[in-house]
């Protein structure tokens, strides 16, 4: 029999992770369904005890904007009264995306065979434990429509903030990657045709010429075997970044950078406190919401974190005094967080913590990058001036000379 790893969640909300034997995944999943845990995942346990990367996995994702128009479609139907296998079977023939078409068919027969709507998304392997949560909140509280509602808006606020961002960093990586274009360009093209100026003219160059033909002869014979060697290291490194131990050693670095660590850090608090803020207005118990709002983040090392934070929880200890131990989340996210906990507004508090963390971080980002282009232009007329200076002074000194 084959060994599956498991990891579910029982009816108190706990999570637990565990290896067992089945003979198809299929049959795993009935029995653990029929005791009453909601499955997240199963994967086939590998020789060496890792997880089979393919399901559910960067290999199989979705388009979240797309995703966001089906539940807003299906939020609709359901109000409007008609049943969910009926909604299903009329979104899953109309939805333009053909890779969220087909794990909605999926979603649609296991319904059809019996199994509930959580479970059903849980199974294929590609939506966010978020979602998945918030099906099954709205499952148990009967007001599917109005949990999904909420997960539609955090979604739509994580897209906005996700999309600032980028708009924010197209500009100076457009204006990065020009400059390093003129800068190859020059050291390899125009520095290399002034050296057979100078060669016929045998003249004497000065010091910077000569260091700066010396590189540009130099670069212009390696150009090609060098740009072969930039794109296997991109290649490399985009390889190694998608492994366990490359993830963790990227994270420590951003941590320990400069600014960047701090803006990097602030946005993940962020991130994480509208999950879980999130999961808590839907009626989650707090211990399946840490698990899932954990499984939300894109940094292992804050991952590993919150599992510390968790079992202390577990034990007993209040979120703020779990969270403080772990010594990595902002002191001002911690008091918010406690003074939600001591007056019982938890989940509201942790969205006002994901709103002011989310202003910061696009407030310094945007400061930040408006300091890009003038440094950039700073740098750039020093090493075009330096560029120029070198060319020339070779045929100033002869002009002297000539004069002389």
């Amino acid at each position: 029999m084959a060994e599956w790893t498991l990891r579910y969640a029982d009816a108190r909300g706990e999570m637990h992770q565990q290896v067992a034997e089945g003979t198809s995944e299929r049959e795993v999943r009935e029995k653990l369904t029929n005791q009453g845990f909601l499955v997240y995942s199963i994967k086939p346990r590998t020789e060496a005890g890792g997880l089979n990367a393919t399901i559910g996995s960067g290999g199989k994702k979705i388009n979240l904007e797309k995703f966001l128009i089906f539940n807003q479609q299906f939020v609709t139907l359901i109000r409007a009264g008609l049943p969910i296998l009926k909604s299903l079977d009329l979104l899953a023939e109309r939805l333009t995306d053909p890779k969220i078409s087909r794990y909605v068919k999926a979603v649609r027969e296991e319904v059809r065979n019996g199994a509930m709507l959580s479970d059903a998304f849980a199974k294929q392997g590609v939506f966010p434990p978020i979602y998945v949560t918030t099906v099954l909140a709205g499952e148990r509280s009967g007001s599917l429509p109005e949990v999904l509602e909420r997960f539609i808006t955090y979604q739509r606020l994580a897209l906005s903030v996700r999309k600032k961002l980028l708009v924010s960093l197209m500009y100076p990586a457009v204006l990065i990657s020009l400059s390093l274009c003129v800068i190859i360009f020059l050291v390899t093209y125009v520095v290399p045709n002034f050296k057979t100026l100078y060669d016929t003219m045998q003249a004497q160059l000065p010091a910077p010429t000569q260091i700066l033909i010396a590189v540009g002869t130099t670069a212009r014979n390696y150009v090609i075997v060098g740009f072969v060697g930039f794109i296997a290291a991109v290649v490399g490194f985009r390889f190694w970044s998608r492994t366990a131990s490359g993830r963790e050693a990227i994270d420590r670095v951003l941590l320990k950078t400069p600014f960047v660590g701090e803006v990097w850090l602030k946005y993940q608090v962020a991130q994480f406190s509208r999950v879980l803020g999130t999961l808590l207005v839907g009626g989650i118990p707090l211990m399946q919401a840490l698990d899932t709002a954990s499984e939300s983040l894109g940094t292992r090392v804050l991952k590993k974190v919150l599992e510390q934070a968790s079992k202390l929880v577990r034990e007993g200890q209040a979120l703020s005094q779990s969270l403080r131990s772990t010594k990595m989340f902002p002191s001002l996210s911690l008091d918010m967080i406690e003074v939600g906990e001591s007056t019982g507004a938890l989940p509201a508090m942790l969205t006002s913590v994901a709103e002011f963390y989310e202003d910061d971080v696009s407030t310094r980002v945007t400061a930040s990058l408006t300091l890009i282009e003038p440094a950039l232009m700073i740098c750039m007329g020093i090493f075009i001036g330096f560029v120029l200076i070198s060319l020339y002074l070779p045929i100033f000194s002869l002009a002297d000379s000539m004069h002389g």
